[in-house]
């Protein structure tokens, strides 16, 4: 199965686009949202073509493709619009003998680690930094983040990652590779 990761669109109509542009580009069974969808949230300046009612348009048009997790920016009202389901706290994903735990990262991150065992992968967005660390005794977990589709921060790409064949690809919003981590 191949999933497409995207994280932190934040209202932002421009990058949303580009990002339905990769999607096509794609072709993934399903796309993996970890949150904050439409609202820009305090610390953040609004995102370029800041338009939250085109990102619920085109996220709705591919809402059979869509699953999320919540993020700190997201409400109950922002389920009322969207027409697939935003408000789950994490969701698993099995990948070989492995665990992908997914959720937005602002509760369960690298310093207050979910309950996963040995082996398991924790992704998350929420920094807006992409990232692909090993942490945990001796190593053995592996954290995953794909950046920001909209804000990226530390200097790093406006990026979504594609889960795909036991590997994970972070991508920039043109399709361009710019790493990749075996997981299974």
């Amino acid at each position: 199965m191949k999933i497409l990761v995207a994280s932190d669109i934040h209202g932002s109509a421009y990058y949303c686009e580009k990002l339905m542009k990769a999607c096509e580009f794609e072709n993934p069974d399903r796309m993996l949202l970890l949150g904050d969808i439409l609202y820009h949230g305090p610390r953040n300046d609004l995102p370029k073509d800041y338009a939250p009612k085109k990102v619920i348009e085109m996220l709705n048009s591919v809402k059979d493709k869509i699953f999320c997790v919540r993020g700190n920016c997201d409400t109950e009202v922002d389920q009322m619009v969207l027409e697939f389901p935003i408000l789950a706290d994490y969701c698993i994903i099995p990948i070989g003998q492995r665990l992908i735990y997914a959720t937005h990262g602002h509760v369960y991150n690298k310093e207050n680690v979910p309950n996963i065992q040995k082996g398991d992968i924790l992704l998350h967005g929420h920094t807006h930094v992409p990232a692909w660390e090993h942490f945990g005794e001796n190593g053995e977990n592996l954290y995953l983040n794909p950046g920001s589709v909209s804000i990226p921060k530390e200097n790093s790409r406006n990026s979504y990652m594609v889960l795909s064949d036991g590997y994970a690809y972070w991508k920039d919003l043109d399709g361009e590779i710019y790493n990749s981590e075996k997981l299974i």
